[in-house]
């Protein structure tokens, strides 16, 4: 973690962090979490979820980086204490040409200038039923050397 990450508001460590996921920055991505950060999508479930830099930038990176493009439409972000909420659309573009719009509510928890926890909701027909086979077929095909079970993460 660089030391001016360890002294961000929990409000700016987001705003950084979301501006790292959305140029795909893998690299720099890692230092946003710690070895004991959680990651999961809600409507997945806990038992698909991953741990530490390593796991999250994985699960990232497996459903992201075969995207053409990926672009967020940032609608309001809200913080309190070491919660920040931000309700947003993420743009997914296909190689294929298609095009989906997803409206999230994201919820971080930062502690010790990290993001302790991370989880999104979101409604899966809306992203699953317009993505195309080949993305779909290619997740399923994908390295789940990620997966934890975060069961009792809150």
């Amino acid at each position: 973690m660089s030391d001016a990450l360890s002294t961000t508001s929990p409000e700016a460590l987001v705003a950084q962090f979301w501006e790292t996921l959305f140029a795909r920055d893998w690299e720099r991505l890692h230092v946003f979490f710690g070895e004991d950060s959680v990651y999961w999508d809600v409507p997945a479930g806990p038992t698909l979820a991953a741990r530490g830099p390593k796991g999250i930038v994985a699960r990232a990176r497996s459903v992201l980086d075969s995207l053409a493009a990926f672009k967020n439409d940032q609608i309001r972000t809200v913080n309190e204490g070491d919660t920040v909420m931000t309700e947003h659309h993420e743009i997914w573009r296909f190689t294929s040409g298609e095009e989906i719009v997803l409206p999230c509510l994201s919820v971080q928890v930062v502690q010790d200038g990290v993001i302790a926890l991370w989880k999104d909701y979101w409604d899966m027909q809306t992203l699953m039923g317009p993505a195309p086979a080949e993305w779909r077929e290619g997740l399923a095909g994908g390295d789940f050397s990620w997966i934890v079970d975060a069961t009792g993460s809150r």
